[in-house]
């Protein structure tokens, strides 16, 4: 297990809170974590605390860590490895870091639309070897959320073609997929967290981001990034994961009760992403003065096909490809 040096404090932290995550009796409380969030996954997170409560009658509940108040989300995962919280929340861009079959889902332009995004990953047969192939490093995945579709925001000037990308410095996750996918549409991948965004699109350390419509509201991006291009060129779901630990000293009928309400809540998440979303972007026009654009996405697909070519060099992550190119589109 390798943990960052910015971790060490939060692994404090997570020594503190270890006995209390440990605490299995008549009634037994989990920890879930989550850092800043859009109101659509925090309303499916809420949702398993309420379901599990009444589906135990009161024996299993949740006790919330909200808006990275224990750090994040890197910090989330590591504290979610050694047990010292049981749940948490965290973009499976980030988890390409932990299991290279994560970074499938950071390939450019992966699906064909929402309804094919859906599809896919309710697939148990594509998403379960996903998300047990962490289960060696103390954590598995148990669900996924819909995180809409990354498209480019800009400080200064649109992107309205391959060619108003060139050179430009956008920030993106740390992921070697997103970084790579950047270099061939002619930018410069800075990888930073979230949390630095906005000071860099202001400071001009960088000239833009890429993101759904939340970073301009939540996050506030729309205050100093006015231009949001619509070229969807991923779809990266948010990932929910549970501690091996977790799950090993539940009992049966706490961990089914866990899981179904965990499941449940993904549809939860769904709905209220489709109710969001128009408000986010109506927001984003007339609080922030966002204008908006769409694209033609073919340069941009063509831009990036080596990156399809050099997947066949890690059999693993192509073959899962395979397995999603083959779902009906």
């Amino acid at each position: 297990m390798s943990i960052s040096r910015n971790s060490l404090a939060w692994l404090v932290v997570a020594t503190l809170l270890l006995p209390l995550a440990q605490n299995v009796d008549a009634q037994t409380v989990l920890k879930l974590a989550y850092a800043e969030n859009s109101r659509p996954v925090k309303e499916a997170l809420q949702y398993i605390g309420q379901a599990v409560a009444q589906k135990t009658n009161g024996d299993l509940t949740i006790q919330y860590y909200p808006d990275s108040q224990l750090g994040g989300e890197r910090e989330l995962v590591e504290m979610t490895q050694v047990g010292a919280i049981d749940l948490t929340k965290v973009s499976s861009g980030l988890l390409e870091s932990f299991s290279p079959l994560y970074g499938v889902f950071s390939l450019p332009y992966l699906f064909s639309s929402q309804a094919n995004f859906y599809h896919v990953m309710d697939d148990p047969e594509i998403m379960n070897q996903v998300y047990q192939s962490t289960a060696g490093q103390g954590f598995t995945g148990v669900a996924w959320y819909d995180s809409g579709a990354r498209n480019f925001y800009m400080a200064k000037s649109p992107i309205k073609s391959l060619a108003d990308l060139k050179g430009k410095k956008i920030r993106v996750m740390q992921s070697e997929t997103a970084i790579t996918t950047m270099k061939l549409l002619g930018a410069s991948p800075i990888a930073m967290s979230q949390s630095e965004v906005y000071t860099s699109l202001q400071q001009g350390i960088i000239d833009g981001a890429e993101n759904n419509e939340f970073a301009l509201t939540i996050a506030r991006h729309g205050e100093v990034a006015k231009y949001y291009s619509y070229d969807m060129h991923t779809r990266i779901p948010d990932i929910v994961i549970m501690s091996n630990l977790t799950k090993n000293r539940l009992t049966p009928t706490q961990l089914t009760a866990l899981n179904e309400a965990i499941k449940e809540s993904i549809n939860v998440e769904k709905k209220a992403w489709k109710d969001e979303i128009e408000k986010t972007r109506q927001l984003a026009k007339q609080q922030f003065g966002v204008t908006f654009f769409t694209i033609d996405q073919a340069p941009f697909k063509a831009a990036v096909q080596p990156i399809y070519e050099k997947l066949k060099t890690k059999p693993d992550v192509y073959q899962l490809y395979q397995k999603i190119s083959q779902v009906s589109q």
